[in-house]
């Protein structure tokens, strides 16, 4: 294998710099083609480079049991919401159940598509960094495939004490038949991924890969088609758990593609601000490992932070609205969805039904707001376990007012409903952010026309504001200080 060729460099620094080759060599796609110039890329271009249709991609989800998953209006949940609305406010909630996926979530969409293009590529084997639902996903497809599937997780921090929901996907992914590397939290794991790209010449089934975000483009499209049966139109919103930004990517393509282009596109994620998930310290002070601002907020500012040189995933450029809300929100409405909907579903889709609550008072009662994910529930993802786990890390955990939480330190659970409320992300900061993200990593590079109207695109907003933007920048030549 080509890293363990004899006299072979693998410090970090030397990986690194070979990432293009490495994923070159495990995707089938040289990146380079799609490069416009050092801002600018051709997106749609590297995602039409697998060359699926919709139709061949609903035809290789049939092979395996993937998709077409319940449409479930949550009439329960809907008659809460109203008894705590102004007049006429509390619109219909529904919930796509992708529970019923073979996994068990919404990532078998994604694995089951880049699993397969593995197989089609002559591949014997599949990698992939995931705290657990995507690995439990790659797993299963690799398994129905007959693929070799290795799955890369961080799971502890520096005394090798790991979360109860990353402890419970791990035997997901084991029990699948996946070899999974634990690891501790830090910066090494997109270089040891590299690492075994390179020494065993598998298949980078990474969240954000084409193919990935292909995968779930099906999920938009699909929830979007249900509703239009049920009711004769699309859905007025659509709310999407938010962490790398592929959900929220694929599922709004979908969305598109299926002719739903007013539904508005909301994304939803717990509030963790304070900690850093690189942290050693904040690792365990937080009670999800995915769907929260510490992956959100920084995939949106720069979604090209990944294992991949351009990341298919890019929220920003599909997000209408962007909602914060609490750990305690989350574990009250997964109260709730169970004992008004008889549905025990785990912490991820929830947290985006955390956010329907409180929008849904919002809207009108003839709309129509549908929560586009669930995923499996197990012992490790149960709230007794996470608030266990958070009161064993000095979390206090009480009932009280949700708007007191502090992340980190409470987790607040609300006493009642009507407690429940969303915090607005200013979506303009993060384009800001994003716009001067992209110029600082081009080092130097005076962007052009073209890059303005690239940045434009890719942030959701218009080349004026990218134009004021570079404008505020003091842009220094490459090579300077």
């Amino acid at each position: 294998m080509q890293g363990r060729e004899a006299g072979m460099d693998n410090s970090y620094a030397e990986v690194m710099a070979r990432k293009k080759d490495i994923l070159s060599r495990a995707t089938g796609i040289d990146y380079g083609e799609f490069e416009k110039s050092p801002i600018t890329f051709d997106y749609e271009a590297l995602m039409g480079s697998c060359d699926y249709s919709p139709e061949d991609i609903q035809g290789i989800f049939l092979q395996t049991g993937v998709g077409e998953t319940p449409l479930v209006e949550l009439r329960n949940l809907t008659e809460l919401v109203r008894s705590i609305s102004p007049p006429g406010k509390g619109c219909r909630v529904f919930v796509k159940d992708e529970a019923a996926n073979p996994s068990g979530s919404f990532k078998d969409r994604r694995a089951a598509l880049s699993v397969y293009h593995a197989r089609r590529l002559g591949y014997k084997g599949v990698v992939t960094a995931s705290s657990g639902n995507y690995g439990a996903a790659v797993a299963s497809q690799a398994a129905k495939h007959g693929l070799k599937a290795i799955v890369l997780q961080e799971v502890y921090d520096s005394r090798k004490v790991g979360q109860p929901e990353i402890l419970e996907k791990t035997r997901a992914c084991e029990a699948y038949g996946a070899e999974v590397w634990q690891l501790t939290v830090g910066p090494e794991l997109f270089y040891i991924m590299l690492r075994v790209l390179e020494d065993t010449g598998f298949f980078s089934a990474s969240l954000y890969v084409p193919t990935s975000v292909l995968g779930i483009e099906t999920l938009g499209y699909e929830l979007a088609n249900q509703v239009l049966q049920r009711e004769g139109r699309f859905p007025d919103m659509v709310l999407v758990t938010h962490a790398g930004g592929g959900n929220v990517t694929g599922t709004a393509r979908g969305l598109i593609k299926a002719g739903s282009r007013d539904t508005v596109v909301v994304g939803v994620s717990v509030d963790l601000h304070g900690l850093h998930m690189a942290s050693d310290f904040d690792f365990n002070r937080k009670s999800f490992t995915t769907g929260h601002s510490g992956f959100g907020i920084p995939f949106l500012t720069w979604p090209d932070r990944t294992d991949v040189p351009r990341n298919c995933a890019r929220g920003l450029r599909y997000l209408d609205r962007y909602a914060l809300v609490t750990q305690g929100e989350v574990f009250y409405t997964t109260e709730l969805l169970a004992k008004l909907e008889g549905m025990e579903r785990g912490p991820a889709g929830n947290t985006s039904l955390a956010g329907a609550v409180a929008i849904a008072r919002e809207m009108d009662q003839d709309q129509i707001l549908v929560v586009q994910e669930t995923e499996y529930t197990s012992a490790g993802k149960l709230p007794s376990s996470q608030l266990t786990f958070a009161k064993e890390n000095g979390i206090e955990v009480r009932r009280g007012n949700p708007a007191e939480n502090v992340p980190g330190k409470t987790i607040i659970i609300p006493e009642k409903a009507d407690q429940m409320r969303v915090e607005d992300f200013n979506l303009e900061k993060i384009r800001l952010s994003y716009i001067k993200n992209a110029i600082k990593m081009a080092k130097g590079y005076e962007p052009t026309s073209q890059d303005e109207l690239f940045l434009a695109e890719d942030s959701k907003s218009l080349p004026d504001f990218v134009r004021e933007a570079i404008g505020s920048m003091e842009i220094k030549p490459a090579g300077t200080a």
